[in-house]
């Protein structure tokens, strides 16, 4: 489990992510957490709920869209528990209809 507290808009947060999921993130998807760090730190717009049936999960899972600090758009998404951001999976999007979408629905912050 990675445990981070990086400052976001002036507020600590815990990033948790099992060993699997950055197994999954490495080998699969060709992210690293460090990546997944930069998202939440480079943030515009806040999260979406993915609603699908299919993605329907208890608590919720959420969903935004980011860029590294070199400019790749991932598509993070996470459940939230108390106080930490529970990282389901991550990976490099670029449908723009996805992107449009998401820029459209959530709110700029």
């Amino acid at each position: 489990m990675y445990d981070l507290r990086p400052q976001l808009q002036g507020l600590v947060f815990i990033l948790d992510i099992s060993h699997s999921v950055v197994q999954k993130l490495r080998q699969k998807h060709d992210i690293s957490v460090d990546e997944v760090e930069e998202c939440f730190l480079n943030r515009t717009h806040g999260f979406l709920i993915d609603k699908r049936e299919e993605h329907k999960t208890d608590p919720p899972t959420y969903w935004f869209i980011a860029e590294t600090d070199l400019g790749r758009k991932l598509k993070i998404c996470m459940i939230i528990k108390s106080d930490k951001f529970v990282i389901k999976t991550a990976f490099r999007t670029t449908n723009q209809d996805l992107i449009e979408m998401y820029y459209r629905k959530s709110k700029k912050e």
